[in-house]
């Protein structure tokens, strides 16, 4: 199979892996608290991690790796999970999973600064369009109806995009699942340290719902969705595949609706149908 082709197949895997974060994230957070709920995905996905890097006995990276390795676990492990977690105790996941059709512009543009990519001029006016779409969005809503809630998730995704871009150049070179394992091996002690302290006081009360929610996020969202997530980016560009987050909001709207019966207006959908547009046109242009 094309090199491309199948870096756009393996990022839109990890798409459809990662559109369930939110509403995981959204059901866990009405029971666990955001700062224990991020430090215990990091946590049992750090295990799973190392678990992983054990039984294939591969190598540890180079020093000179640590610091991008160190960006990667600040921005993917630790950032945008403790910062989208805070953001919905303010808002519904449907109004922050629009948030997500900001992250392929903060993708692309920390791929040019970080990966040394250069897209095309007309890339540029479709990644712009799809993200002043998203931004639009958030302001017919009433953004200062929670403000606390919006600047938490603009936070989370540029820390995020930042992450990608950093996880999909040392994925050229290390491999997409090897990457995010080392990343939350290096976060591993620290988020460790930390669940003596944010513990809930009881399980007992808990639903499985929220069980369910922390065992998504934990497994699917800080650990499997990475591993097609970064080889996708690493094989077809940080860029162009970047663009493919342009879906997420369709397909987390939809779970959304469906699993936490929130209200999904028209104008999400058309504001989510006009995103999608944007990146065929971003994809033709990226190289």
């Amino acid at each position: 199979m094309d090199k491309t082709a199948s870096g756009w197949i393996n990022g839109f895997l990890g798409v459809l892996i990662f559109s369930g974060s939110l509403p995981a994230t959204r059901v866990a957070v009405l029971e666990f608290d955001p700062v224990f709920l991020t430090v215990a995905r990091a946590v049992i996905a750090g295990i799973l991690g190392l678990a992983l890097l054990l039984a294939f006995r591969v190598p540890r990276p180079e020093r000179g790796d640590l610091v991008s390795l160190a960006v990667v676990a600040l921005g993917v492990v630790v950032g945008f999970p403790l910062l989208s977690a805070l953001a919905l105790e303010h808002v519904t996941s449907a109004h922050s999973i629009v948030f997500i059709g900001l992250l392929p512009l903060a993708t692309a543009i920390f791929g040019v600064v970080r990966g040394g990519e250069r897209p095309r001029a007309a890339f540029w006016l479709f990644s712009c369009l799809g993200s002043a779409l998203v931004a639009g969005y958030a302001l017919t809503q009433g953004i200062s109806a929670s403000p606390v809630g919006d600047l938490l998730m603009l936070g989370a995704i540029v820390v995020c995009g930042l992450g990608y871009a950093e996880g999909a150049k040392l994925s050229r070179r290390l491999g997409g699942w090897q990457v995010i394992s080392w990343a939350l091996v290096l976060s591993l002690p620290v988020m460790a340290a930390l669940i003596p302290v944010t513990l809930p006081v009881s399980f007992q009360d808990l639903s499985r719902p929220a069980w369910v929610g922390l065992a998504y996020v934990s497994l699917f969202s800080m650990l499997i969705g990475f591993v097609f997530w970064y080889r996708g980016l690493a094989l077809g560009g940080i860029a162009a595949v970047g663009q493919l987050q342009l879906l997420q909001p369709f397909f987390g709207l939809a779970l959304a609706a469906t699993l936490l019966h929130e209200s999904v207006s028209w104008i999400m959908l058309a504001v989510t149908a006009a995103v999608v547009v944007c990146v065929a046109g971003a994809k033709k242009f990226a190289a």
